[in-house]
C-alpha cells in the first residue's frame, strides 16, 4: 500500500492508499498537529497509535509519498520512514521536489521556488477537472493556483489564512473577545459576537471572491474552482465561484505523482 504524508505549517494529513484496487481505493486518512518540535521516535509512536486505531499494520506500507512545504520536517520524515517502514529494504520516500516527474509543466519565473503542495494539488484538479481551473488551499494561507486548458501550471495567488486573519484581530484588539469562525446567521450584527463573526466570514469570502472574479476574466467563463483545506466547506458555502470541494485532492495529487513516477522507473 501506498502511504502519502501532506506536511503543511499548520496540520499534516496522511492517507494509506490501496493500489491493487481499480480504481485505486483510498483505505484510511488522518490529519494530526504537524509535528515540527517532535523526534523521529515520537513522530513514529503516532503513526503506529494511528495504524493500531485503524486497524491496520505498518508493514503494508510498500510506497511513501511526501509533500511538505516545512523543511526542518524533512529530514524527520526520512528517519521515521527508514526507521518504521523499510523493514531491512530501505524504503526510500517520494518527496515532491524539482526533478520529480509531475507531468505539470510550471510556467512561473523561478519554478523550484513554488510549494510542493501547490503542484500536488494542480496535478489532482488537472486530473479531476480538466482545465482551465483554478485551486483554492485554505490552509495557514490561502493559496490560489492556476491551470491552463493545456494542464501548465501558470501562477497564482497568496493570501493571510482565514485563522491568521482572526488571531491578529484577537491580538491586537484588547476588548475584542476570542469567537468561533462560523457563518452567521445575519449579516447586520446586534452584539460584539455577531459583528466580529460577520466581519470575518464575509470579509474572506469577499477575499475569496474578488481574486477569483479577476481571475476568471483572465482565463475565461468556462474556468472550474475547486476547494481544499481545512476551512474549504465553511467558505464554499458563500462563494459565488467555488463549485468543488475537494478535502482530499492532495493526497490523491500524492497518490497520482507517485503512481507517474514508478511507470517512469519500469
Amino acid at each position: 500500500m501506498l502511504l502519502v504524508i501532506d506536511a503543511g505549517n499548520t496540520n499534516t494529513v496522511l492517507g494509506l492508499y490501496d493500489l491493487t484496487a481499480q480504481p485505486p481505493r483510498l483505505v484510511s486518512d488522518w490529519r494530526i498537529t504537524t509535528p515540527v518540535h517532535q523526534t523521529a521516535s515520537e513522530f513514529g509512536v503516532i503513526l503506529a497509535n494511528l495504524f493500531a486505531l485503524s486497524k491496520l499494520e505498518m508493514s503494508v506500507v510498500d510506497g511513501i509519498a511526501i509533500s511538505s512545504v516545512v523543511p526542518p520536517l524533512d529530514p524527520i520524515l526520512k528517519q521515521v520512514c527508514d526507521l518504521y517502514f523499510s523493514a531491512g529494504n530501505k524504503l526510500k520516500p517520494l518527496f515532491i521536489e524539482p526533478g520529480i516527474k509531475t507531468g505539470l509543466p510550471v510556467l512561473t519565473d523561478n519554478p523550484s521556488e513554488v510549494g510542493a503542495d501547490r503542484i500536488v494539488n494542480c496535478v489532482a484538479a488537472f486530473e479531476s477537472f480538466g482545465g482551465p481551473s483554478i485551486v483554492v488551499d485554505m490552509g495557514t494561507a490561502t493559496t490560489f493556483d492556476v491551470i491552463s486548458k493545456k494542464g501548465e501550471f501558470l501562477g497564482g495567488a497568496i493570501a493571510p489564512g482565514l485563522r491568521i486573519s482572526a488571531d491578529a484581530l484577537f491580538a491586537r484588539a484588547a476588548r475584542l473577545p476570542r469567537v468561533d469562525i462560523k457563518r452567521p446567521a445575519k449579516v447586520i450584527g446586534t452584539n460584539t459576537v455577531d459583528n466580529m463573526q460577520i466581519g470575518l466570514y464575509y470579509g474572506y469570502i469577499g477575499l475569496i471572491d474578488g481574486i477569483l472574479e479577476r481571475m476568471i476574466a483572465e482565463l475565461g467563463p468556462e474556468t472550474k474552482v475547486v476547494a481544499t483545506g481545512g476551512l474549504a466547506k465553511l467558505i464554499a458555502g458563500g462563494s459565488k465561484f467555488i463549485t468543488t470541494v475537494d478535502d482530499m485532492l492532495t493526497l490523491t495529487g500524492l497518490r497520482i505523482i507517485y503512481e507517474r513516477n514508478q511507470k517512469q522507473k519500469r
